[in-house]
């Protein structure tokens, strides 16, 4: 009888370059909870990311999910629509989220941070590699997203997303998406360098505006569209031009400065 060796996808030398979409969610102050009750979040956490993926029309069962205990990273099969992922399925998590939460006391909500990023992910011994799974990571962890879910204290979910599918999806405003309810923040994280937009979907209008200091009320025009240069490093967006209204200051403010280290 002839063995064959096991062939892993991280075994290959030159592995499938393919586009992905990619989000993570992460739980707020996870450790507020006890044991017990963590356990209760967790599943939780799970069943809304695959509900509001079903009701969205979306096979989460294709998804390829990378639990995490308080949080969950997933790249997307290929084809998968952009615009369904930041319009219905964003607005069936927030739905979802908030109708568990009405019936628990403020200590017991599960609010998330919900960061979302198309780009090169390839399957690797440890989950996966690639400069996307590196972006999502830096964007659900930014001060500015951690700050605005604390400052709307109704909220359940904020959504922040990479400036690339602000720019080639939501600003063509397909599915209802609106760009005035972005506002923009520059991420500056452990050697990544770029531009994001935050969304606090399902929150009183005036909710957002108190969320948002720095913005004026009437939310930021959408900029004319940057130049983009992908570069050998994990930073995917130099941006270039003049600053748009609305921008929320991280570390440093201006072009998203090059070179960057895992």
């Amino acid at each position: 009888m002839t063995s064959h060796p096991i062939v892993r996808p991280w075994d290959n030398p030159q592995p499938e370059v393919i586009r992905r979409l990619c989000l993570a969610a992460d739980i707020e102050q996870y450790s507020r909870f006890d044991t017990p009750d963590q356990r209760v979040v967790q599943a939780r956490l799970a069943r809304v990311l695959r509900v509001a993926a079903e009701r969205s029309g979306l096979d989460h069962g294709r998804w390829s999910s990378q639990p995490q205990g308080d949080m969950e990273f997933a790249v997307l099969p290929p084809g998968t629509p952009e615009p369904v992922v930041l319009g219905r399925y964003v607005t069936h998590l927030a739905a979802e989220l908030g109708g568990y939460n009405a019936t628990r006391r403020p200590a017991g909500r599960l609010r998330l941070r919900l960061a979302i990023d198309t780009g090169v992910a390839a399957t690797a011994a440890l989950g996966f590699s690639g400069p996307a799974p590196v972006a999502v990571a830096r964007y659900l962890n930014a001060p500015e997203v951690k700050q605005a879910l604390a400052a709307a204290g109704s909220a359940s979910l904020v959504v922040v997303i990479s400036d690339r599918l602000y720019q080639d999806v939501v600003r063509s405003r397909p599915h209802g998406l609106d760009p005035e309810q972005y506002r923009r923040i520059h991420v500056r994280q452990n050697g990544f360098a770029g531009y994001g937009w935050v969304q606090l979907p399902g929150t009183e209008p005036e909710v957002v505006r108190e969320s948002w200091p720095l913005a004026p009320q009437d939310g930021p025009r959408p900029p004319e569209r940057a130049a983009e240069r992908e570069q050998s490093s994990f930073v995917q967006h130099g941006v270039h031009g003049t600053a748009v209204q609305g921008v929320i200051h991280g570390s440093v403010y201006g072009a998203a400065p090059g070179g960057a280290s895992r």
